[in-house]
């Protein structure tokens, strides 16, 4: 089957810039007190339920935070370079290459997924079968955390990032209401949902969304 063009982009450009994002993305520890709360409220609602995927996981370092918090957690990332880079830097902890629209995990099989600024390069029309997908590989009772950039549709086309480094992905920044539309379409309930105004050095509002997926 052909891989669609906009997971090539993803990968072409993740691998060109990997070493650059390492650098220049801060560590967890680093985030605004209202994102690390949001996600220590994930790990303690997902720790106990099995094991948990940080799905477009890069090199890693949200990974190792949740690794921290107690929860039994491996990445998958579609870049070879970044899931090589976790690995380096991670070794204790299981790191794949692969994609969100065709998860090589059992039905049923995760306690929990975290898609973690990691769905926007996704074209709208393609987010019913990943959110499917994450409906797929959860237990009954298991926990989704989403968080990512939101707008009002916007479709941007940058060419480089991270340090000037070329790139060849888009960036779809989707309402909130949409974004929950198209989770609750896919039978998953959505407990908590959280949009933060652009502050300090960002520059889009943030939508973070809890959901489980019913028992």
């Amino acid at each position: 089957m052909t891989e669609p063009s906009h997971l090539t982009a993803i990968r072409e450009s993740y691998d060109t810039v990997a070493a650059a994002y390492v650098r220049l993305v801060p560590e967890p520890a680093g985030l605004d007190p209202v994102s690390r709360a949001i996600l220590a409220a994930f790990a303690e609602l997902a720790a106990p339920l099995g094991p948990v995927a940080d799905l477009g996981c890069g090199p890693g370092k949200v990974t190792a935070h949740l690794a921290a918090l107690g929860v039994p957690v491996f990445g998958v990332d579609v870049s070879p370079r970044m899931v090589e880079l976790a690995r380096a830097a991670y070794p204790e902890l299981r790191f794949t290459v692969g994609s969100m629209t065709a998860l090589e995990i059992d039905s049923g099989e995760l306690g929990g997924i975290l898609a973690y600024y990691s769905t926007h390069h996704t074209p709208p029309q393609w987010l019913p079968s990943v959110f499917a997908e994450f409906h797929r590989t959860l237990a009954p009772g298991g926990r989704l955390m989403l968080a990512g950039h939101v707008g009002d549709g916007e479709h941007l086309h940058p060419t480089r990032a991270y340090g000037d480094h070329p790139v060849s992905y888009e960036s779809h920044l989707l309402p909130p209401d949409h974004i929950a539309e198209l989770l609750e379409r896919a039978g998953l309930v959505i407990t908590t949902r959280v949009v933060q105004e652009p502050e300090g050095g960002s520059k889009r509002p943030a939508g973070t969304f809890l959901a489980y997926k019913p028992r």
